[in-house]
């Protein structure tokens, strides 16, 4: 299984509700963080390290990594959605905006790294 890691600003909204979407996945394991230092659960080197595959809701949240982790940013898969912070926890467009990105992603690039 992939190990999954979501990224937005606070990890309340984006990131909590793809963490929620996929927790029972049986393709993945998931976790979900936040940049800012006000986040539910804030990056860190750990939490980094442990995944597979960095799913990050905008640009900014990849800069901070490489900001933060610029080794960390060298070897990693990040992957930017483009997901705005405009959405809900859990509201319908937002689950759906990020179910096709991720199983486009999935489905293009199954087994790569």
């Amino acid at each position: 299984m992939k190990k999954i890691l979501f990224i937005c600003t606070a990890n309340k909204i984006r990131s909590l509700t793809a963490e929620k979407m996929y927790k029972n996945d049986s393709r993945f394991i998931v976790k979900s963080a936040g940049t800012d230092i006000s986040a539910n659960i804030c990056i860190n080197r750990n939490i980094l390290e442990w995944s597979d595959y960095i799913f990050v809701m905008e640009k900014k949240h990849r800069n901070i990594i490489r900001a933060k982790f610029p080794d960390l940013y060298k070897t990693k898969r990040i992957i930017c959605l483009y997901i705005p912070d405009e959405y809900d926890y859990m509201e319908e467009e937002l689950m759906i905006l990020i179910n096709n990105k991720i199983e486009n992603f999935f489905g293009i690039n199954i087994g790569k790294k």
